[in-house]
């Protein structure tokens, strides 16, 4: 596996993981993070599942306002638009579109840039003592990082004005409970669930899931003759792979589908 300098990767059968390695200051993503993030996200070789986590006692608590060059991401202007168009935009854009599924397993504090990363998974696990925060108000700026659209349609326009207006921690438990997450689990069982809802995925239908990924993406943003035109051809290919044929065979000998995700 490559070698980052803020997070680690690993894999674990065909799933790879990454975890957000800088917990001496809360996994705060700096500009290089998102660099990396995206480059690891480029270098899946062959993995079929990605699972994002935070090294410590946090995910990530936001963009970090110290290191070099990261300062550029949160003072405003010029230079905040280009950090966010060069570096956190791509990275987020890439964890969305990522041809394969996408778990992210949220310990401790989601802030900020932090709070779209964990939020940006296919499905999204947290410790019960974890909390997504919108925090961007309390310095006088606006949510980035896809968070406004993310909030909004996760949990619709007022719950996505409480949390960016005014700023308040929304704990794991009432995050499953508004629907903002897949689940809320035991800190001491979030990496094992984790793990286990993304070598379950890695072993399904991945061109059948990158299809229902795109599609997913029409329906939030498209019609509905667009989204039953992406479906139509999404069955196209999905109805041509190999997994799709063994999905259809074993269902004829009444066994359980192999999967190779081609």
């Amino acid at each position: 596996m490559a070698e980052y300098e803020t997070i680690l990767t690993e894999r674990k059968g065909d799933v790879l993981v990454i975890t957000l390695n800088r917990p001496d200051r809360l996994n705060a993503a700096s500009l290089q993070m998102a660099d990396d993030i995206s480059l690891a996200l480029y270098q899946l070789d062959g993995a079929r599942a990605v699972l994002i986590t935070g090294a410590g006692r946090a995910f990530c608590s936001g963009a970090d306002l110290q290191a070099r060059g990261a300062a550029s991401a949160v003072s405003g202007g010029d230079a905040s638009h280009k950090a966010l168009m060069n570096h956190y935009n791509p990275a987020l854009s890439q964890i969305l579109r990522l041809p394969v599924p996408v778990v992210t397993a949220v310990n401790g504090p989601a802030a900020g840039v932090g709070c779209s990363i964990g939020l940006a998974g296919d499905f999204v696990l947290a410790g019960k003592s974890a909390y997504f925060l919108q925090a961007f108000v309390n310095i006088g700026l606006v949510p980035d990082g896809g968070s406004t659209w993310l909030l909004t349609r996760a949990i619709g326009k007022a719950r996505a004005t409480r949390m960016m207006m005014l700023g308040e921690r929304v704990g794991a438990e009432q995050a499953e409970d508004w629907g903002l997450i897949y689940k809320a689990v035991d800190d001491a069982a979030l990496m094992d669930e984790a793990l286990a809802l993304a070598t379950r995925l890695a072993e399904g239908p991945t061109v059948s899931y990158a299809t229902m990924k795109a599609n997913i993406m029409t329906a939030l943003d498209g019609t509905l003759p667009q989204v039953l035109l992406a479906e139509a051809e999404g069955q196209r290919i999905a109805g041509s792979s190999a997994d799709a044929m063994e999905g259809g065979l074993a269902f004829l000998e009444k066994r359980k589908a192999a999967f190779k995700g081609k």
